[in-house]
């Protein structure tokens, strides 16, 4: 468990932080810049449960929780220096939002049109956080490409934006109010 009891540290005044593995990053690494944008994806879900209830407000709980072990799994490095137990996403994480997903994509008509995000203050909400974890699902690709990543992290960002998508319409009366894009309308 973490403990904190004094906010600031001045550790971070040089332009470095602490990886969970006790090394210094610059504050614009690649890795830094990934955990940080799942942390930006989990404040806007914080967003969303403002104008949510039940169980869509207990799944986004569970996802929030998530989020945090995802940030902390960006945040140590495979290597020699990740200590014994680092938190890591798992599979069954990533199932659980593929089942999410199905549940509520289940009752919902199918798209003749891409949407635009609106609608309901939830469903905006919705296709905002959806936005912002696609761009932390580029930043974690991106880092893929250059150091070790876990496979899963991936996975769950990915279904992460379909379920917000899913969510939103959900969100949208059940999709009846969702707004239809309309490709060249305004010629």
């Amino acid at each position: 468990m973490v403990t904190l009891s004094k906010i600031y540290t001045r550790g971070g005044d040089s332009g470095q932080t602490s990886l969970g593995d006790g090394s210094r990053r610059d504050k614009h690494d690649l890795r830094v810049e990934a955990y940080g944008t799942v942390d930006e994806a989990n404040a806007t879900i914080g967003l969303v449960r403002q104008h949510t209830t039940g169980p869509v407000d207990d799944l986004l709980s569970r996802v929030q929780n998530d989020l945090f072990d995802l940030g902390a799994d960006l945040c140590t490095p495979e290597g020699e220096g990740r200590r014994q137990g680092a938190l890591r996403i798992q599979a069954s994480q990533v199932k659980a939002l593929e089942d999410a997903i199905d549940a509520y994509n289940e009752p919902l008509e199918t798209l003749k049109s891409f949407i635009l995000p609106g609608g309901t203050p939830a469903a905006a909400y919705c296709h905002l956080a959806r936005t912002v974890t696609r761009r932390a699902e580029r930043l974690v690709v991106a880092l893929a490409g250059v150091e070790a990543v876990n496979a899963e992290a991936v996975k769950y960002l990915n279904r992460l934006s379909d379920l917000l998508f899913v969510l939103g319409r959900h969100e949208n009366d059940g999709g009846k109010a969702d707004i239809l894009w309309v490709p060249g309308a305004n010629r």
